[in-house]
């Protein structure tokens, strides 16, 4: 007997389909699994024995062969052992042959044969609509999968459930996306007393995804700030949510509700190593850079990174992706992100108090920020100084806009960014546009270009840093509700490139 039935498998955010073929031919009792299985799927053909067995379901006496198609393609993950058992029960007519080998199927079996969650069901679900065929998943994942909306999504709770369903007994209901809460932020920028040029820079930088530098004594409200940035910008759009959400599918991140709704906040740990940060490891799975993709990465102590990761971000910061080359993999990852790093001034922290400061001030400013290579510090659009608030502000009432109207502004910035990219291909915000793209949407007026540049000339911009000061001139300008880009853009977004490290 023959029967067959389709899954998936992983390459990167790309759920390449599988065909899972089962053979059943005379001969002493075996079971074999062929077509590049990974250890966790030679490992199925044991659970699925055991699954059926809590069924009351005798294994064939007979050669059991299933086959991966392609058999070329690397496959892994234990999601492939309800495709397998469902292939087994078709073989051996538990299970109409012709509906099964038009369904799509993942999920891992426990050996009482429940249904486990498992990661990646929402690329599945989106290569089952191209298929047009049906996708049966684990409850907890189908809400996930559902969100995709081009195919039918069925939770399947246990194998029984799914024997139950094909035989007519318990039909299963389909899987409808999950009711999602209003999103409510709890910090808001108003809690931050002083600091009024680092809360306009990173108006700056959530309005036009430009990369953002604070440099700053301990405690003056780096952290804070970046805490807050998520509070100011828009909502996802449907078509970022679903990316995002693909991404964190593939690394089992998704909560409650399936889908990603607010942008992701990524903070990892200064003692990150370069695959967590730009992925790899087993599997060649996504890291905090991908994570972010349409978000927040937060890098604070940005100095004390290794070396070498740091630099690994050069790339990705101008590409917006991330190629993972291996020996036995190569897999492509978004990773659209807004940096927003945060630095002290030295390592003591308190270059700026002379009061405080160490023995060797200022040298060992200089040696702790040149920690930073000028081809990195080049890509951060935005760098700005902050020293410590004053102990009257702290007691004062908070003053400044709060993050409610901030937000109404940069989201009538990135609409005006909107309108004005719709017609081009990778091109979202003011960070993204290059060519003639950015000399037309960019270019100043004759006052502003002769600021420009007479401040290139001064103080040696290099074409990179030209080009930036362009694109925060036009993300300024967009704020103001400017359709020109004049002096005072020019001039402001200078004030915010020239710092490139603490003065003394």
């Amino acid at each position: 007997m023959l029967a067959s039935t389709y899954t998936v498998a992983f390459d990167g955010l790309v759920a390449r389909p599988v065909k899972v073929e089962c053979a059943l031919a005379p001969g002493l009792p075996s079971f074999s699994i062929v077509g590049l299985p990974s250890k966790a799927i030679s490992e199925a053909k044991d659970r699925v024995r055991a699954a059926l067995a809590h069924l009351n379901v005798a294994m064939p006496s007979k050669r059991i062969t299933i086959n991966l198609s392609p058999a070329d393609l690397p496959k892994s993950g234990a999601h492939f052992d309800l495709p397998i058992a469902a292939a087994i029960l078709a073989a051996i007519d538990m299970l109409p042959q012709d509906k099964v080998a038009r369904i799509m199927s993942l999920g891992e079996l426990s050996l009482s044969g429940k249904l486990i969650p498992i990661k990646g069901a929402l690329p599945a679900a989106v290569t089952a609509g191209t298929l047009e065929t049906e996708l049966y998943c684990p409850e907890e994942c189908s809400t996930e999968a559902a969100w995709v909306g081009a195919t039918r999504v069925f939770g399947v709770s246990s194998l029984a459930a799914l024997l139950a369903h094909f035989t007519g007994a318990k039909p299963l209901a389909q899987a409808h996306p999950a009711h999602l809460a209003p999103i409510q932020h709890e910090r808001d920028l108003r809690d931050i007393r002083g600091q009024a040029r680092a809360k306009r820079a990173l108006e700056i930088a959530a309005a036009g995804r430009h990369h953002l530098l604070m440099v700053g004594s301990p405690g003056c409200g780096k952290s804070m700030i970046a805490a807050r940035l998520p509070s100011i910008l828009p909502d996802l759009t449907p078509a970022e949510a679903l990316e995002t959400s693909m991404v964190h599918s593939i690394a089992g991140l998704l909560g409650e509700g399936g889908i990603a709704r607010t942008r992701p906040f990524r903070d990892p740990h200064h003692t990150a190593s370069m695959p967590a940060l730009v992925g790899g490891g087993k599997g060649a799975g996504p890291g905090e850079i991908s994570l972010a993709h349409n978000g927040v990465l937060f890098m604070d102590e940005f100095p004390e990174y290794q070396r070498q990761t740091l630099e690994s971000l050069r790339q990705p910061l101008e590409n917006g992706e991330v190629v993972i080359s291996r020996a036995n993999a190569h897999v492509r990852y978004p990773c659209r992100f807004l940096l927003i790093a945060a630095a002290n001034p030295c390592r003591c922290g308190h270059l700026y108090d002379a009061n405080l400061a160490c023995g060797r001030a200022p040298i060992c400013g200089a040696d702790y920020i040149e920690k930073i290579s000028g081809p990195l510090l080049d890509r951060f659009d935005l760098r700005i100084e902050m020293l410590q608030v004053p102990a009257d502000e702290l007691k004062r009432e908070p003053t400044g806009d709060s993050s409610a109207q901030v937000a109404e502004r940069v989201a009538a910035a990135r609409a005006i960014q909107t309108e004005r990219y719709a017609s081009i291909d990778n091109t979202h915000t003011n960070s993204d546009c290059e060519g003639e793209v950015l000399m037309d949407v960019c270019r100043p007026t004759q006052a502003g270009q002769a600021m420009l540049d007479l401040a290139t000339e001064r103080f040696s911009l290099s074409a990179r840093g030209y080009h930036r000061v362009l694109r925060v001139s036009r993300t300024i300008a967009d704020l103001a509700g400017d359709v020109d880009v004049d002096t005072p853009h020019i001039g402001e977004a200078l004030s915010y490139r020239l710092v490139a490290a603490p003065k003394v």
